[in-house]
């Protein structure tokens, strides 16, 4: 399979995670022949997901905050995304439990977020109106303004200076939460969630808080069937655009011609030859296997970057369980005695703690058919150090202690619910670097922290390789739905258009 001189511009994608689809989609609205190549079986990358024994176990995340990008998304490929995917609103978002018993619940109405601050630490009130105006002005220019454009020029980054300074992005969002709030439960209710796309609150920048103003100001959903359902929703447009998604196909090198122009990729024995390709694979695993860096993103380079923490995530559906349990919801954070100490033994020190904080997933509050009729369907997340500290976790023979000490604290929150375990599965950080490729096992790609956020990421527009585009985590904006959503509709705006453009279009149907 080959582009040739007469056939329409071709563009091959390398992975098929949610960023490397909305890229597909972007240029096939281009007008560009797409091949997207996945070496797995299947679609949606980490946010895929697995069946065991009649329950659907979803693999990453869980939660869509922006759905507007996926309806603008679709909007440009000339179709409708509510009518292809199934979005429910969540109330609550989730709730927030600490070892002392208290609990924060958070919602998308004001005045009940106000409640529940002023329940917590009355004295706090007014600090949560400042964070959600900080929040506001964070959201604008982070979000909508750098977030939605490419940020490859040092220009860029000149002219963003100045609000960088004024927003105090030098400032992490735990010192801003802070500042803000003077009950410690409430500083870490609103700072944790940096976690979400891989950073360590303590020093991720303050520009992050803008996740607070995306829950309040477009709330949190869940698509029924899981992000997985998204994901199978943008093959099916891809295909029905004419476009071509193959699994099992794992691209060892991007090629290029004497030039340095990109002409194709290289699966085995096999050619592909491509007028432009779009990397959706890691940015470590790119410039490290795909196309060694030699310019800007040498293995030195690429080696001395931060990563985001790993994960330990255990999977299990628990049979006849779906009234029992029910103060626990679709979401839960379990909060460990420790917040800092505990933050800066997975990211600064790199050690395994006896302790831990954990994300509770139970889909099934929303989605019976993530299990059987009658049972539920869980995962407990655990935030624990990725492979590249000086100290690695050999996970093989930690798995089953580990396991030992979530389930305890677990038993917190759903007593004997390893009596009712019929299927499982875990995941570690080995298997995140199995399965995705994913630099150190890190779950989210290159952390990110100020000085590796924006221009400092590795670029949409790759200096490698005339004709190389990164979409994904690992690039500008960053991880989360949004961020590799984002980065698609960031190509979308610096590919050029195809030379030879396909006579069709991408239509509603």
């Amino acid at each position: 399979m080959k582009s040739t001189s007469t056939g329409p511009s071709h563009a091959v994608v390398i992975g098929a995670g949610l960023g490397g689809l909305a890229a597909a989609m972007r240029l096939l609205a281009k007008g560009y022949a797409v091949t997207v190549l996945e070496r797995l079986d299947g679609p949606g990358g980490r946010g895929s997901a697995i069946w065991r024994d009649g329950y659907r176990f979803d693999l990453g995340p869980t939660i869509v905050t922006v759905p507007q990008l996926f309806r603008e998304l679709w909007a440009e490929c000339g179709r409708d995304f509510d009518r292809d995917v199934d979005l429910r609103r969540l109330d609550p978002f989730y709730e927030i439990r600490w070892p002392d018993g208290s609990r924060f619940t958070a919602r998308q109405d004001t005045d009940a977020m106000r409640a529940e601050v002023a329940r917590l630490c009355p004295g706090d009130a007014r600090g949560y109106e400042r964070f959600l105006e900080d929040s506001a002005a964070r959201y604008r220019f982070g979000f909508e303004d750098l977030g939605r454009r490419s940020m490859h020029r040092i220009r860029d980054l000149a002219a963003a200076l100045p609000a960088f300074a004024r927003y105090r992005a030098d400032r992490s969002v735990a010192a801003h939460a802070k500042r803000r709030f003077k009950d410690p439960r409430l500083q870490m209710a609103f700072s944790f969630h940096p976690l979400f796309i891989g950073g360590d609150p303590f020093n991720v920048t303050s520009m992050y808080i803008l996740v607070s103003h995306l829950e309040k100001e477009f709330g949190v959903h869940y698509a029924m069937g899981g992000v997985a359902a998204i994901a199978e929703a943008m093959v099916a447009a891809i295909r029905a655009a004419g476009g071509e998604v193959r699994y099992g196909m794992e691209v060892e090198r991007i090629l290029t011609g004497p030039g340095g122009a990109v002409r194709g990729v290289a699966l085995g024995d096999a050619e592909i030859a491509a007028d432009i390709v779009v990397s959706n694979a890691d940015a470590g695993h790119t410039y490290g296997t795909l196309l060694p860096g030699k310019k800007r993103w040498t293995a030195k380079k690429m080696g001395g970057r931060r990563w985001s923490m790993g994960l330990y995530v255990w999977y299990f559906g628990t049979k006849g369980t779906r009234g029992m349990w029910p103060d626990v919801g679709h979401h839960t954070i379990l909060n460990g005695p420790r917040y800092q100490g505990l933050v800066e033994d997975i990211f600064i020190k790199g050690q395994l703690s006896d302790d831990m904080s954990l994300y509770v997933h139970r889909p099934t509050v929303t989605d019976p058919s993530a299990a059987p009729e009658g049972d539920d369907t869980f995962y407990a997340l655990s935030p624990v150090p990725h492979l590249g500290h000086r100290d690695v976790v050999d996970w093989q023979a930690e798995e089953p202690r580990y396991r030992e000490k979530v389930a305890a604290q677990l038993e917190t929150l759903i007593p004997g619910f390893r009596d009712r375990i019929a299927a499982e599965h875990v995941m570690t950080p080995e298997d995140f670097r199995d399965r995705y490729l994913s630099s150190h096992g890190s779950g989210f790609s290159i952390e990110p922290r100020i000085l590796q956020s924006a221009w400092f990421r590795p670029h949409n527009v790759s200096e490698e390789a005339q004709g190389l585009y990164l979409v994904g985590a690992g690039t500008h904006p960053g991880a989360g739905l949004p961020g590799v959503v984002s980065s698609a509709e960031v190509l979308g705006k610096i590919v050029p258009e195809p030379a030879r453009p396909m006579a069709g279009r991408m239509a509603a149907e």
